[in-house]
């Protein structure tokens, strides 16, 4: 039976030896240590996900700001659109730089009337013509403000399994050193588990805030489009109306 005093050493032994596998652990467990110690597969996930993060962000900043200014110019036409003057003047006043979708599809539907008017077409037709010309404004408008969002929707659902991609790399390398060395001492375990980990949060850190954004904006978009075929449902009532007045 060991005596007290040699149980006393034994543990005092086992605290040194633990601290230094702490120091040697925690000296080498930083991100960017993490990231030149990493494979170089597990190094090409990464950057890739922190290129595909700060692509995400620029997409994210640059709708957000679309989306205000597009709603805010809305607005604004339509406080000119319903304000009882003539709707030729609001085109004539618009026609050579429109700011924002609304006033596009006012725009080109007027161009429409006046092209039609001017070649005297048939006055059944004159409606369909505008209906027609307005609602592919609106699809062209459309498309144009939804560019880019496919890739939020792909690093939304796919940011973290790429990242757990390379943690399946860091494990598989923790285990090879295991294999190697003999050891499961936390000094040889903990690097490709350490590895791994942060290879995951970088998935998790692209993919949330890309997952967010796409849910937020798709949603902001739809409320747009609803409110431009609205205004076409109105502008085409008026543009009917006017056509039977004038039979």
């Amino acid at each position: 039976m060991p005596s007290p005093i040699q149980s006393a050493a034994n543990q005092m032994g086992n605290i040194s030896v633990s601290g230094e596998v702490a120091a040697q652990v925690g000296g080498n467990l930083s991100m960017f240590d993490l990231f030149l110690q990493a494979e170089p597969l597990v190094k090409i996930v990464m950057l890739g996900l922190l290129v595909a993060s700060v692509w995400s962000w620029a997409i994210i900043i640059s709708k957000v700001v679309r989306v205000h200014q597009i709603n805010k110019a809305s607005n604004k036409f339509e406080e000119s659109f319903w304000s009882g003057g003539s709707l030729d003047d609001l085109y004539d006043h618009l026609h050579e730089a429109p700011k924002d979708p609304m006033s596009i599809v006012f725009c080109s539907a007027m161009r429409e009337w006046r092209r039609s008017i001017a070649k005297g077409a048939i006055r059944g037709t004159i409606t369909q013509r505008i209906d027609r010309i307005m609602q592919l404004t609106v699809n062209k408008e459309m498309d144009f403000l939804e560019k880019n969002m496919n890739f939020l929707a792909s690093l939304g659902s796919n940011g973290v399994i790429v990242g757990l991609f390379g943690t399946v790399i860091g494990i598989m390398n923790s285990f090879e050193n295991i294999a190697a060395q003999q050891n499961t001492n936390l000094a040889v375990v903990a690097p490709g588990i350490a590895e791994a980990l942060f290879a995951t949060a970088i998935g998790l850190i692209a993919a949330i805030p890309a997952a967010i954004a796409f849910n937020k904006i798709s949603y902001d978009l739809n409320r747009f489009a609803n409110r431009l075929d609205a205004f076409c449902n109105e502008f085409g009532s008026i543009v009917s109306r006017q056509v039977e007045e004038s039979a």
